[in-house]
């Protein structure tokens, strides 16, 4: 049997292979096979971030480990399927050309589920980027019983596991999008108010339900995930690292949703209920928010307010607004200008605390962008202190509306590119 065919013959079919227990060490040593682990975490974050395929050579090069070393760990990644060989470069130098490097495709994925307010789905990611296969159903799930949209998202994840399993490829994990505040590490959604849920066990109603018994599940926050996904397609459309990317990301839905990302990474706070800016305060007397709340920020320019500005029913189509706008209808036009006036308010507000350039917005904000970026921009240069000497930007988010579900399949793949240990043979 083939190293490779061994590895594939040690993995389960879903979930990461048993780790083997170890002694407690001294955290403040580090021993070799730690140093072993993180070379290995290094080599293959390289690939996976680098804008194009790489060689073994220029890892070396890029992360200051010997070419022995870099070969020695992409030849275990190799055996793992993490990682292919594609062509030999082409090059117009002197020298040996290298073997291109690329992450593989179609091996192991994170599969991403998500509920909203009107939808769930589920998505599987490779390490690759691609989408292997999703799926998405229609609901309205306001003051929903927790147990039954489960119930629900399992119904339409089975077979996505189902066909995976059928096709050979292994399932690292999942991870839920949920619109609210989590309790880190305990898979319980505190409070999402949009739902109309609060203290729900989440991880706990799914563990219940085939194959969620065998896969590991986590929880993740909407606008984090989402911010997740786009920091990397920012990094690969500018050719750069994930590390260069440092934004404000603002995802509107029903709800709005916030995440801050600062050198690649989300700055999520002590709990990790950072980014909430859809509660900021805009108006103390005005209407009330489903949080309980006064005058919260989706009260103004959420999707529910946004379609009612403009005389729409809270149940049409979003796309009934963006016409309305093309069309200069001026309800539609009111309705936008007030909300893009109350987001520049809380924008600014929040851009002389966190001290970032650059403003994202996704979600339907993405398909309203070139209406709402005059609004935006003026409160931005009217009340963010450093814009007199600095250029802020306001873009529209990369992805689409599938950004939160994009970003909890690679959540689940970050836990495998950051401990690559179970996934490789160990020599």
């Amino acid at each position: 049997m083939s190293a490779t065919q061994d590895t594939a013959a040690r993995r389960p079919t879903v979930g990461p292979a048993p780790r083997p227990r170890r002694g407690r060490a001294d955290p403040r040593a580090a021993r070799q096979s730690s140093l072993r682990e993180h070379n290995l975490s290094l080599v293959l974050r390289h690939i996976i971030e680098a804008p194009a395929p790489t060689t073994r050579a220029r890892i070396a090069g890029a992360v200051g480990l010997t070419r022995a070393t870099v070969s020695d760990l992409v030849d275990r990644l190799l055996r793992g399927q993490l990682v292919v060989e594609l062509e030999t470069e082409s090059v117009d130098r002197a020298g040996r050309p290298g073997v291109l490097l690329a992450p593989a495709s179609r091996s192991v994925v994170g599969l991403g589920l998500e509920i909203q307010v009107d939808q769930i789905s589920v998505r599987a990611t490779d390490l690759a980027g691609s989408s292997i296969v999703q799926s998405r159903a229609a609901g309205d799930f306001r003051a929903s019983d927790p147990a039954e949209t489960v119930e629900r998202l399992v119904r339409l994840a089975a077979p996505v596991v189902g066909q995976l399993a059928d096709e050979g490829i292994v399932v690292a994990g999942a991870c839920v999008s949920v619109p609210g505040i989590m309790q880190r590490g305990s898979g319980q959604v505190r409070l999402a108010p949009n739902l109309g849920w609060e203290g729900v066990q989440l991880t706990d109603l799914l563990r219940v339900h085939h194959p969620f018994d065998l896969i590991p599940v986590e929880l993740g926050n909407d606008a984090d995930l989402a911010a997740r996904a786009e920091a990397r397609a920012r990094a690969q459309l500018r050719g750069t690292s994930r590390a260069a990317q440092s934004f404000l990301y603002l995802a509107g839905e029903v709800g709005i949703g916030g995440a801050i990302v600062l050198d690649g990474e989300l700055a999520s706070g002590q709990h990790g209920w950072s980014g909430e800016i859809g509660h900021a305060v805009i108006d103390p007397d005005g209407p009330r928010c489903r949080c309980g709340a006064t005058g919260c920020l989706e009260q103004f320019a959420g999707k529910d307010a946004l379609l009612r500005g403009a005389g729409l029913d809270v149940a049409e189509p979003l796309r009934r607004l963006v016409t309305a706008a093309h069309m200069r209808d001026p309800r539609a036009l009111r309705s936008i200008e007030a909300a893009s006036t109350a987001l520049g308010m809380a924008i600014a507000t929040a851009m002389n605390i966190i001290d970032v350039e650059q403003v994202v917005l996704g979600g339907i904000y993405a398909s309203l962008y070139e209406h709402l970026r005059p609004g935006i921009e003026a409160q931005v240069r009217l009340r963010v202190l450093a814009a007199r000497w600095s250029d802020v930007r306001v873009e529209a988010a990369l992805g689409q509306g599938d950004s939160a579900l994009v970003g909890a399949s690679l959540q689940v793949l970050d836990r495998v590119v950051t401990d690559p240990t179970d996934w490789v043979p160990s020599s």
